[in-house]
């Protein structure tokens, strides 16, 4: 016998029963609605997008310059004073290593640390001690790697022509490259006369990748090198090249007090290959942080165009 809706309000009256709990046991049975349950699905898949959409659109950096661009191509993805003329710090042995390896030098040819290659400027640390003997191929290695100044400075000094030689050389490959806003006076970065912006750094990392040795060498995470006979560990600056999250193709880092922490990198993010700035950084891990951000903005706005191609 089937109750009616007016006899299950007096029994939900009289009993204090729920009258939800009353309608789903005496109501009679609904048709299913498939257009309803379909209407339920689109709607939440839109809140879904939107929320994306939302998300892919916020982008907070916190260093005051920087660029996201796709590699080899011209329009930027994120761009913040992109174009501000700043000091770049050890940014700069990218085109050190670059100029060396255009030199087509013997690798494996010893050069010695001499107190020429001191830095009486700033007094950071080295571990290459005046005296040392490293091969070429080393001193590449540690100023990319761990950017060692002194190693650095020695493979500008044993550069065809001298150190005045290397300078002039670094400035006429960023010439060649349009780095029209570049301009380099030593091969380590510890002079604020380095300079550059970061659109003409996009330029000089996509010039680097070029180069397999650099590549491989700036994103070594940690190496032993043997030293005047003795064995050293020495590690990457940039934490990024050995986190199971990146796809990092090149690294370079720098600091100095006038340039902030500073990072480049070649990376392929959200299955598209980018090169990605980032100077003047306020604290030890914010260029870290932004690199992230920009890597999950940019995997949030990939996530988004593959909804809307599937939608």
């Amino acid at each position: 016998m089937r109750i009616t809706l007016k006899t299950a309000l007096l029994l939900g009256a009289l009993l204090g029963t729920n009258l939800v709990a009353v309608e789903s046991v005496y109501a009679a049975p609904k048709k299913k609605s498939k257009p309803v349950v379909q209407k339920k699905l689109v709607k939440k898949a839109s809140v879904a997008s939107s929320e994306q959409l939302q998300e892919s659109r916020r982008l907070a950096v916190q260093s005051s310059a920087a660029l996201v661009i796709e590699q080899g191509g011209s329009e930027a993805l994120y761009q913040k004073n992109a174009d501000l003329v700043v000091p770049i710090a050890s940014i700069t042995k990218l085109m050190t290593a670059m100029v060396v390896l255009d030199s087509v030098p013997d690798l494996q040819a010893p050069i010695t640390v001499t107190d020429e290659d001191v830095d009486y400027l700033r007094g950071s640390r080295s571990r290459l001690h005046v005296g040392s003997v490293i091969t070429r191929e080393t001193a590449l290695l540690l100023a990319l790697m761990s950017s060692e100044n002194r190693a650095a400075n020695a493979l500008g000094r044993h550069y065809p022509g001298g150190l005045s030689a290397f300078i002039a050389a670094m400035n006429r490959k960023a010439a060649s490259l349009g780095m029209t806003n570049s301009h380099f006076e030593d091969p380590t970065g510890l002079t604020s006369n380095n300079v550059s912006t970061a659109y003409d750094l996009a330029k000089m990392v996509g010039a680097a990748h070029q180069y397999p040795l650099i590549r491989e060498f700036s994103t070594t995470s940690d190496a032993q090198v043997e030293v005047s006979g003795r064995l050293l560990d020495y590690r990457n600056t940039n934490p990024l090249v050995k986190s199971s999250t990146w796809d990092v193709g090149l690294s370079k880092t720098g600091y100095i007090h006038e340039a902030g922490k500073c990072l480049v990198m070649q990376a392929r993010v959200a299955d598209k290959p980018v090169v990605i700035v980032l100077l003047d950084s306020a604290g030890k891990l914010t260029r870290v942080g932004d690199a992230n951000r920009i890597k999950r903005w940019m995997e949030s706005a990939s996530a988004v165009r593959r909804h809307s191609t599937h939608a």
